[in-house]
């Protein structure tokens, strides 16, 4: 969202906007937002055209809501400063859905990491991994994953290899529970790896390029 439909949205639910209909003119938002009073009126019909905002239009002042939506919008920048603050139990990521090379299945579909994920995650995952692109800038936020304790899945062997450990972090994907896989040995990529015990592709109706949201839960 731009910033000034972002301050504006916050200068409403700080007026009680969020609870109930608050009345208010373009001109008194305006001495709000320190700006023009044709500026502050753009702002609203914006607000309103996204669905962030319902309008009652009166002779001089207007009766405004905020949405749901627009709601949610306040709830993610409250949970990323609460991030910035106070370190909480999650760290939110967005990224594009594209295609693994295959590994993913052949490697949920050993019954070493079945059991394990059965035991320590509540699930046995669907074959496959949904790989999710992160911009590169946003692998810095993956450094906040080792100051926490992960579920450790254990190495194990077979007659022909041996299977490392796998780092899992409980998490969901646009409202999906799964959890984050990452090998114990390797650094960490711009993908991330989501199982899930569903077909998320399916279940989500997603596919290569869509644009997803993923957030991952520290245990404490």
């Amino acid at each position: 969202m731009k910033p000034y439909l972002l301050e504006t949205l916050k200068e409403l639910a700080l007026l009680g906007a969020i609870k109930n209909r608050i009345e208010i003119s373009s001109l008194e938002l305006a001495k709000q937002l320190d700006t023009s009073q044709q500026t502050a009126s753009r702002y609203l019909v914006e607000l309103d055209k996204k669905g962030m905002i319902t309008r009652e239009l009166g002779i001089k002042k207007q009766l405004i809501l905020i949405t749901n939506h627009g709601e949610g919008e306040l709830q993610e920048v409250f949970l990323q400063y609460q991030q910035i603050f106070e370190l909480t139990d999650r760290v939110i990521f967005k990224g594009k859905i594209v295609s693994g090379l295959g590994e993913g299945r052949y490697y949920t579909e050993q019954g070493g990491y079945i059991e394990q994920f059965k035991q320590k995650l509540g699930f046995i995952p669907y074959p496959g991994t949904l790989n999710v692109e992160i911009e590169y800038v946003e692998k810095n936020k993956l450094r906040l994953l080792k100051d926490h304790r992960a579920i450790i899945i254990d190495e194990f062997k077979t007659k022909n290899r041996t299977f490392g450990s796998v780092r899992c972090f409980r998490a969901n994907i646009n409202g999906r529970e799964g959890a984050i896989v990452l090998p114990l040995r390797s650094h960490y990529s711009n993908v991330l790896e989501f199982v899930s015990k569903d077909f998320l592709r399916k279940e989500l109706n997603i596919k290569d390029g869509d644009i997803v949201k993923i957030i991952i839960y520290f245990d404490k």
